[in-house]
């Protein structure tokens, strides 16, 4: 008899044993990380357009033929680098002539001086009459302005003959010359010889719509000013045209104190290094701007996040295993995370991956990434050794 109270005891521990086995195999597994908080940068795209950060145009200021390209179209010069000299002989003469006449005048100038002094101690003695003076010192006076005529007529003719000679005002890459040797350029000719653009650092763009405006102002974010009390501020990323990321970034230093009226939207810009010549100013670009900061908040994966009627859920683990599905707030959105505003605490586990077959009160195997891992690693290790025997 104790024999077989001894067997039927045995199954019952069997069994119980198995179907504790079965129901811990029952629960499902889910994949789990903690909450954790870190900042948050929120950003916008816009398409944008190059512009150089200089760019003048070269115009002969004077009349004559063309004698000299000193330049190679395309390459970078230097400012104060001549570029085009222009036929100068007449300019020469103009400016021996008026050397002339003011040598002219000057001599003019000392004869009525002289005079002058002759007739003073004539007229104080009363050999000559109080008119003779009035009139050598009349003398003297034309004499002076004409002089002072001739030397403003050989500045002008001087300044004319160094316009013969065309440099660059700023440093940069140019164009293709307009002109070619022996054209008739300025004047009754075509003036503008050529392009100079600054490219080193260039501009970049675009237009920010009305609610976009609205939205920085309530973040305190004002676009256009450096603001030094913030940990950031609003950075440039483009986009080239092969889907690479620009290596340079830039800041917004201007924002346009009005809206369009026809578009609804304001244009912003920004400054960009350019030293490899990269960017060409011309050409449109993909813009993203970082509008605003979101410091020490809880961010979390957006796939933990669904969406019902109540509005947005996420399966919490509690320390006993059992899983909570709690509402939540949830704020902005960027690269796949999610802001929760209000609904989590830090060092909370949330649900991951395999949400979908929870509900409410369920108890569950919470395993984080690398505990998963882990476990299909070892899986594949015993799926090795048993069929190596």
């Amino acid at each position: 008899m104790k024999k077989y109270r001894f067997i039927f005891i045995l199954y019952l521990c069997v069994f119980l044993l198995s179907s504790c086995e079965k129901h811990e195999a029952a629960l499902p597994i889910v994949e789990v990380e903690n909450v954790a908080t870190g900042d948050f940068e929120i950003y916008s795209n816009y398409v944008g357009l190059i512009e150089p950060s200089g760019k003048v145009e070269i115009h002969a200021r004077v009349e004559g033929f063309l004698e000299k390209v000193t330049f190679q179209n395309g390459k970078r010069i230097a400012a104060g680098q001549p570029l085009f000299y222009i036929n100068n002989a007449p300019y020469k003469a103009r400016v021996e002539k008026a050397k002339a006449q003011l040598l002219k005048d000057e001599a003019v100038e000392t004869k009525a001086r002289r005079d002058l002094e002759r007739l003073r101690p004539l007229y104080e003695q009363n050999a000559v009459s109080r008119l003779d003076l009035d009139n050598a010192e009349a003398a003297l006076n034309v004499a002076k302005a004409t002089v002072s005529m001739s030397k403003a007529d050989l500045a002008q003719t001087e300044l004319q003959l160094s316009y013969t000679v065309v440099s660059s005002p700023l440093s940069g890459y140019i164009s293709a010359n307009y002109g070619d040797i022996g054209t008739l350029v300025g004047g009754s000719g075509s003036s503008l010889l050529a392009t100079v653009v600054k490219s080193d650092t260039v501009g970049v763009s675009f237009k920010l719509s009305a609610l976009d405006y609205l939205r920085s102002q309530r973040r305190n974010v004002h676009l256009g000013e450096l603001d030094t009390t913030r940990s950031w501020q609003p950075t440039v990323t483009i986009t080239l045209a092969d889907n690479s990321v620009y290596a340079e970034k830039g800041i917004v230093d201007f924002a346009d104190p009005q809206v369009d009226p026809h578009t609804g939207t304001f244009g912003v810009s920004a400054t960009i290094p350019n030293p490899n010549q990269i960017l060409l100013p011309g050409q449109y670009t993909r813009v993203k701007l970082m509008l605003d900061m979101m410091e020490n908040v809880i961010i979390v994966p957006r796939k933990a996040i669904s969406i019902e009627k109540g509005g947005a859920f996420i399966y919490v683990i509690r320390p006993d295993s059992i899983a909570e599905k709690r509402f939540v707030e949830v704020g902005a959105e960027h690269n796949n995370n999610i802001v929760v505003v209000r609904g989590l605490s830090v060092a909370e586990k949330i649900v991951t991956e395999g949400f979908q077959k929870l509900t409410q009160g369920q108890k569950v195997i919470p395993r984080t990434r690398d505990e998963e891992l882990k476990v299909e690693a070892q899986e594949k290790e015993n799926q090795k050794k048993e069929g190596q025997k």
